[in-house]
């Protein structure tokens, strides 16, 4: 069997948890949910499926130091920060350069840092069953998630014919994949049963990713190329990214490979996920008062229904006669918002100043 690795993707900004996460230590540095950081828990949960030298982190400058600090089980060389973001397209293929140097026959999936998965047992079954059928033909491999709800927060993944079976789990061909819908078209596709939620979780091999982008993104493929010349001539890593990373043609994944691609397939996750995207989705992992308050930190609620609370050490926030509020306080600042108000909280930073970011 081939190898098998694992490349985290850990450079968001997480602005829609601001003012908590900030550009040096975003979401998945934090334990927005659970006692260790976000992306200490992605690490945690790969224990016993691969060895800790074969998972690999992609994060930026910023933030290189705070992911070795919560990452200690993983050798520094396999940190690797981006000298500038140029969207996923170009991480993918960055990490497909890095395991490539590793093992050529290899396959690696692509994680997300930040997703919440309690289910370890479940996960590490799936994707198993994803490396399985990356590994028995040329495919590029997506873990979808079984919609609850009509969600106009995620991008769909139509399903088509089963190709395979491993474990008992099926494997689909995808038909289409589908942007953020509008409440109604989420709905009909709910009632289908035809989609999943694309959580962004992919397996493909070493050589299956690298033809698929010099088939589809011949630019980025072009770039890439010209690194891993001069890294098998000797070049140092990080000063060859530094000079030439910058050039890369800057697209998603999605767009330049997953939604052209005609050799994709899918298999539902078998088990619990959570993207934690804003903080409303806190609600769902803690207790809540007769009243829905839900508390992270010291808070006291007076005639109030339906807020988050969010506190620093040794501060309490006080709620009298309001409802449906996000309070988040921090050591230098106060977050307060209507519930649904909460996916501009991007925008507002995109506003504030650098120290504030």
């Amino acid at each position: 069997m081939s190898k098998r690795y694992v490349v985290i993707m850990a450079g968001g900004k997480g602005e829609r948890f601001w003012p908590a996460s900030r550009l040096k230590r975003p979401k998945h540095l934090l334990p927005i949910v659970g006692d260790k950081p976000m992306l200490t828990q992605t690490v945690d949960r790969l224990d016993g499926f691969v060895e800790s030298e074969n998972i690999f982190v992609i994060t930026n400058a910023e933030q290189w130091e705070g992911v070795c600090k919560v990452c200690p089980t993983l050798p520094k060389e396999n940190i690797v920060a981006e000298p500038v973001g140029r969207d996923t397209a170009a991480a993918v293929g960055l990490a497909m350069l890095m395991i490539k140097q590793k093992d050529p026959e290899a396959s690696l999936a692509m994680l997300p840092a930040d997703a919440l998965i309690k289910d370890w047992k479940g996960f590490q079954r799936a994707l198993d069953v994803a490396f399985s059928a990356a590994e028995e033909a040329s495919r590029l491999v997506t873990i979808g998630i079984e919609p609850t709800e009509p969600a106009t927060g995620y991008g769909y993944i139509q399903k088509g014919d089963s190709v395979s079976r491993h474990n008992e789990i099926d494997i689909f061909k995808v038909v289409e994949f589908k942007e953020k819908p509008d409440l109604e078209t989420a709905q009909s596709y709910l009632e289908s049963g035809d989609y999943f939620w694309n959580a962004g979780m992919f397996v493909w091999s070493v050589q299956a990713i690298s033809e698929a982008l010099g088939m589809f993104t011949p630019e980025l493929k072009t770039g890439l190329d010209e690194i891993e010349r001069r890294m098998d001539e000797g070049e140092e890593r990080d000063p060859l990214l530094a000079e030439l990373y910058p050039e890369l043609e800057k697209i998603s994944i999605d767009f330049a490979v997953m939604e052209k691609a005609e050799n994709v397939v899918t298999l539902a996750a078998t088990f619990d996920w959570d993207d934690v995207g804003a903080w409303p989705a806190i609600e769902r992992h803690f207790p809540s008062d007769s009243s829905g308050n839900v508390a992270d930190g010291e808070a006291v609620f007076e005639s109030s229904s339906g807020n988050i609370a969010v506190s620093g050490e040794d501060h309490l926030i006080a709620f009298i006669g309001v409802d449906d509020l996000i309070v988040v306080h921090t050591e230098d600042a106060t977050l307060v918002c209507k519930k649904d108000q909460a996916q501009k909280i991007k925008d507002l930073v995109k506003g504030l100043g650098p120290d504030r970011v």
